[in-house]
């Protein structure tokens, strides 16, 4: 064996007694809530792999309801994420370089849908831009736009629900990068949008793309507010959540099919965020 494999051999053995030393070094009164936590969180994920239909899986996935609830839900995130991009990175940036009255307020106010009860978005949803809502039905006399039980609903549903993740993402990095370099490019005679179009933004491209990716997830997997503003209806509103929800109830294993196919998006969206969620010291 050579002098560089011999070494990679004994930083690996030692690594790894490291590690067993440091989990020996683990209280018993730590271990067992830590180990029975994490046997609560991945057993519902291990029952759907041991339960889901691997026979039937391919018939059950190419079924057209199936199709069309993937294609829609693809799509309405996709839309939902731009809409997110569009209003939540000028937002993030006001909340993270400017002061102004009630800014706590407002950054409270921004992650309001993050602990508010999805189906409670949906009812708001529905008395801000229903038919007879407060804007919605300026919307509809003025110019005959009719959100509710829609696909514009949906994105707009799934906008309102995931645009928070963007947006805290955002700010998050925008607080971490370095005002001097946006400073500075103003002292040249740059205007504060030409200095965020072509200073800032390249420096926060990884935390934007890490909130879309969030917001993309999160609008992939809204259920409450969608169903209340937007209503199941195949081919216009029903999305995969949806599909998921209505198959349970005849079609079990059609149900756990279609589980299946939005855990394997979620665990791409967690091997898409390694770099920024997953990595650990060593």
């Amino acid at each position: 064996m050579s002098e560089a494999g011999r070494d990679a051999r004994a930083v690996t053995l030692e690594s790894g007694a490291r590690r067993g030393r440091a989990l020996r070094g683990v209280p018993l009164p730590l271990l067992v809530p830590a180990l029975v936590g994490l046997a609560f969180l991945l057993l519902p994920l291990l029952a759907l792999l041991v339960r889901a239909p691997w026979r039937s899986l391919p018939d059950q996935l190419t079924s057209p309801e199936v199709w069309q609830a993937l294609q829609l839900s693809l799509i309405s995130a996709t839309c939902a994420t731009a809409l997110s991009l569009v209003l939540g990175v000028p937002l993030a940036w006001l909340l993270a370089r400017t002061r102004f009255p009630g800014r706590g307020l407002v950054r409270a106010l921004v992650t309001l849908p993050l602990v508010l009860p999805p189906v409670v978005g949906g009812v708001a949803l529905l008395l801000a831009l229903g038919r007879n809502g407060v804007v919605g039905q300026w919307l509809d006399s003025w110019f005959g736009i009719t959100l509710p039980f829609t696909t514009a609903g949906v994105v707009v549903a799934e906008a309102f629900v995931a645009m928070p993740f963007l947006v805290i993402s955002v700010e998050g990095t925008l607080r971490a990068a370095d005002p001097r370099y946006e400073e500075a490019a103003t002292t040249l005679g740059a205007s504060r949008f030409t200095a965020f179009r072509r200073v800032t933004l390249p420096l926060i491209a990884p935390g934007v793309a890490a909130g879309a990716v969030l917001a993309w997830a999160r609008a992939l997997g809204e259920f409450g507010a969608t169903i209340t503003f937007a209503g199941n209806f195949p081919g216009r509103t029903q999305t995969m959540p949806l599909a998921v929800y209505l198959a349970l109830q005849n079609d079990p294993a059609a149900a756990t099919a279609l589980s299946l196919v939005l855990l394997a998006v979620s665990i791409a969206v967690l091997a898409g965020l390694r770099d920024r969620w997953m990595t650990a010291s060593s």
